[in-house]
Formats: structure tokens, C-alpha cells, sequence
């Protein structure tokens, strides 16, 4: 059975198996069920080598040994194998999101806050700004520095992009409200699009046809996306700088009056 190697590299990678593991798997696959020495033969792999492939083949669920003599191996089909990767992966990410969970209430966490508020203190305001890539990142950021408001925040971005996210706010704005935030919001795009998000949102949207995102927190903190389109490839700039966020929000009311 001749099976390309691009096919090989690629279900190697995609099952996360070594090179031996692969071509002993798609060869079970290819034949049905068989020996060793047939596997050896149809594969490439060595034969020294084919036993504790198919043993490691058996452990990982790729294979099952078929009863009998003389031995023989079956391929495991490959939906069974993706459905239990999936839920491999489930468990796992489950497991570890458990577990993030109780680390804020240990010791060694503590340190690392009184460890980073240490570092910052020192600073001066205007010296703390960041670049920050990637969309998880940057939603992460925001969410901090807004749950952080105390007084006001304000908003410039998309219609289009925000009803696409219409729960995510309407939960937003329902916490900042519940806080007594004071929430500014100015939006482009589709004015019925601006309407329909206004009675959603239960919030007064401003129209502001300018090709701009960005979020002002209590006019000491500014984040702004260097990007309309929100990409795993995103980029934002964050600025807790008290002279430019007040300069900066300043010119929104300007804009908003005229």
C-alpha cells in the first residue's frame, strides 16, 4: 500500500503521533486487520520496530489486538479516534480551567500581585502604555481596565461589530449600569442598525461616521485598536496616561457637540 508522504506528515500532525505510529496506523487502516510481520511489510516501518509501534498504537486507542491466533491488529476507525481526541481535549480543558480557578486563592498568587504592584508603584502614570497583539489579549485588557471604571467610560466603534456581540454588551452595559458608570457611546455605520442596538441596549447611541474603535475609562486610560477588523492577529495600543486620556476624551466631547 503506497501512501504519500504528505499524507503521512499531515496525519501525523493532526493525531499527534511519531512517524512510525502513522505509517503502522494507516497501513491497519488500509489492510483491515494484520500480523505484525504483514503491518512490517506493508508500512516500511522495521520490523524490530513494528511491535512496540502497534503496542503504543494499542495504548493510545489506535489499535485493537483481534482474538485469535495468530495475532492480528485492527485499525481503530478514524471518527472513533476524533471524537475521543475531542473529548480528551474537553476533559482536559475543563480540568485545567478548574484548576486556574483556585489559584487566585493561593499563597504564591498573592506574591505575584504584591510582586507586580510593587514593580508598578515606582512608575510614573504616564509611563505605563503597552502594545497588545492577539484578540483574547486585548478583550482581556478591556474587560480589566472597564471593570476597573469608577465614574465613566466611553466608546467609539462599529455598529455591525457590536449587534454581532449584542449579548456580551447588553451584559456589559447591565454591569456598569448596576455600578452607576456613567456609559457614552457614539457609533458608525447603518442608522436603523444604531436605532435597533439603542432599544437592545437600553443605552443613548450616538451616530459618529468615523473609521475609529476605541475606549476611554474614566478619563485616565485609553485603548484604541490600530485595526477596524477584530482578527486573532489584532493589535491595540493601551495608554493609562491621565494627560492624554482627559486630551483625548476631550476632543470626543468636542466632536459629539459640533
Amino acid at each position: 500500500m503506497l501512501v504519500k508522504n504528505e499524507l503521512v506528515a499531515k496525519i501525523k500532525d493532526y493525531f499527534d503521533l511519531n512517524i512510525y505510529e502513522t505509517k503502522v496506523w494507516l497501513a491497519l487502516l488500509g489492510k483491515g486487520s494484520a500480523s505484525a510481520g504483514e503491518i512490517a511489510t506493508i508500512s516500511g516501518v522495521p520490523r524490530s520496530r513494528t511491535y512496540d509501534v502497534l503496542e503504543s498504537l494499542e495504548k493510545k486507542g489506535f489499535a485493537l489486538v483481534k482474538l485469535g491466533k495468530p495475532v492480528k491488529y485492527l485499525g481503530v476507525k478514524p471518527k472513533i479516534i476524533l471524537e475521543k481526541l475531542k473529548n480528551n481535549v474537553r476533559v482536559e480543558a475543563e480540568e485545567r480551567v478548574k484548576s486556574l480557578g483556585t489559584l487566585r486563592e493561593t499563597d504564591e498568587f498573592q506574591q505575584l500581585e504584591e510582586l507586580y504592584t510593587a514593580g508598578i508603584n515606582p512608575v510614573k502614570r504616564e509611563e505605563l502604555s503597552a502594545s497588545i497583539k492577539g484578540k483574547n489579549l486585548i478583550v482581556n485588557h478591556l474587560r480589566e481596565i472597564i471593570d476597573s471604571a469608577t465614574e465613566e467610560v466611553i466608546m467609539v466603534s462599529f455598529a455591525d461589530e457590536i449587534k454581532l456581540k449584542e449579548k456580551i454588551y447588553l451584559d456589559l452595559f447591565s454591569q456598569l449600569k448596576k455600578r452607576g458608570i456613567k456609559i457614552k457611546i457614539s457609533l458608525s455605520g447603518d442608522i436603523k442598525t444604531i436605532k435597533d442596538l439603542e432599544k437592545v441596549l437600553s443605552v443613548k447611541i450616538n451616530k459618529l461616521d468615523v473609521n475609529a474603535k476605541f475606549f476611554i475609562v474614566d478619563r485616565k486610560e485609553v485603548l484604541f485598536y490600530l485595526s477596524p477588523e477584530t482578527t486573532k492577529e489584532d493589535q491595540a495600543i493601551w495608554i493609562n496616561s491621565e494627560f492624554f486620556s482627559e486630551g483625548f476624551a476631550g476632543l470626543f466631547d468636542l466632536v459629539m457637540k459640533e
